[in-house]
Order: C-alpha cells, then structure tokens, then sequence
C-alpha cells in the first residue's frame, strides 16, 4: 500500500497546488447550499433535517466529480507523463487506485465542509443525528462511484473536456434511471422485471434507501460494485495504452 499511499499525496497536493481547487470546493459549497435554503426550502419546511441538502446533492455531483476527475488520466495522456508514470516501481492498479483514492477524498473534504449545515440544524431544531451520518456516507459512496466513472473516462481521451462530458452523461444516465418519471414511463410497455433492473441500476433508488437512514448493505455493495467495475475498465484501458 506504500505505492498507493505515495500516488494518493501527489495527486491530492497537486489538486491544491494551483487556486483552482478552492475555486471548485467555494463553488460547491455556494451551490449545495442555495440547493438546500432556496431549492430544497430548508427552514421553511420546519422539519429539523438534512433531507433537502441530502436530495439535490448528486445533481450537484454531476458537474463536482467530472470535473474533479477529468485530470486524473487525460491529462497524463496529453502531456505524456504517463509513459514516465508507469515506468516508476508500481503497478498499474497502484496507479489507479491512489488517482481515485486522491480524488475522492478530495470530494470528501469539500462534502465535509457543508457540516454548517449540520450544526445549523442541531441549533434549530432536534435531528436524528444517526439519519444525517448515515447521509453523508451514503453522498460519499456516490461520490465514489461518479469518480470511478470519471476515472474511466478520463483513461480514454487526452481532452480532459470530453472527460468532463461523457463522464457528465454517464453519471447522469445512471441518477436519471430511478427517477420516478422514467420508471413510470417503463412501467406502462415493459415487464416488471426490466423496470426492476433499471431501478437497480440507478444510484438514485440507492441514495433514497440510504438518506431514509436504511444503511442496507445491499446499496453499500452496489456503490463498491459499480467503482470497482468502472476502475478495473480503466486499468483495462490504459493497459492497453502502455503495451502499444
């Protein structure tokens, strides 16, 4: 893990080394909380929870992750320092787990500074505190598995710009398969079992269960299922782009 350990501290002081991270984390923040007060009507609903910030916050993802994961390999491509990368004394999958490793916690930091939000509701009101945790792990999942997307987009272009978008595309797909106009669209031609597999693909019907304070470990499992799917896609892929 030492391998691992020294990619993840390069790539996470690199996110920081230019002002454009703490562009993106005050943006985020700015956004996750007009979502929550102004969208999401945080006070005026009168409920001591998070539920508003909890509900916009993977549409907010669709635009943090690509772009936070738009660098991780397209980038490397572009500038030809992937050659020089893998050539180091680590493995390829070293180098992709401490990419995405980096990455998310990048994500994490920024989703851990919206905890004004957690303390303004405990100063308003009485929450069940265990439902907001189980929350924030669950917006950490998802976190994981849109970067794991990006990740793999990433692999395939030297244009972090076309990163951004399929990655963008890909996740948005994913969030819109649960989204109850679309199931009910299927429901009314297509058999129940194909509307099943569609609500079992969407990240959305998993984050529901989760913000509802239901820490299943069948949701837990898909979030690990789909990031390791979509990063063993990009070893693959730049696998194939070291051999040639």
């Amino acid at each position: 893990m030492k391998p691992v350990g020294i990619i993840l501290r390069r790539e996470l002081a690199s996110y920081f080394s230019t002002p454009l991270a703490v562009v993106v984390i005050v943006f985020f923040l700015l956004l996750a909380n007009v979502f929550a007060f102004f969208l999401g009507s945080l006070y005026e609903r009168g409920q001591a929870d998070m539920v508003s910030f909890f509900r916009f916050l993977p549409w907010l993802y669709l635009l943090l992750c690509p772009a936070v994961s738009m660098r991780l390999w397209a980038e490397e491509r572009r500038s030809g320092s992937i050659e020089l990368l893998l050539t180091q004394p680590i493995t390829l999958w070293q180098a992709v787990i401490g990419k995405f490793l980096a990455a998310w916690l990048f994500v994490g930091i920024a989703l851990a500074l919206t905890f004004p939000l957690w303390i303004s509701v405990n100063y308003l009101g009485d929450p069940d505190n265990g439902v907001i945790v189980a929350a924030y792990l669950g917006s950490f999942f998802v976190a994981g598995g849109f970067l794991a997307i990006g990740s793999f987009t990433s692999s395939l272009t030297k244009n972090q710009l076309v990163a951004f978008l399929v990655a963008a595309l890909l996740c948005f797909v994913l969030l819109l398969a649960g989204y109850p106009v679309v199931t009910a669209w299927f429901e009314t031609w297509a058999p129940q079992w194909l509307v099943d597999c569609i609500f079992a693909l969407s990240f959305l019907g998993h984050f529901e269960n989760i913000i509802k304070g239901v820490l299943d470990v069948r949701d837990v499992l898909y979030f690990a299922l789909v990031s390791t799917f979509f990063l063993l896609a990009s070893a693959t892929v730049l696998e194939s782009v070291k051999s040639r």
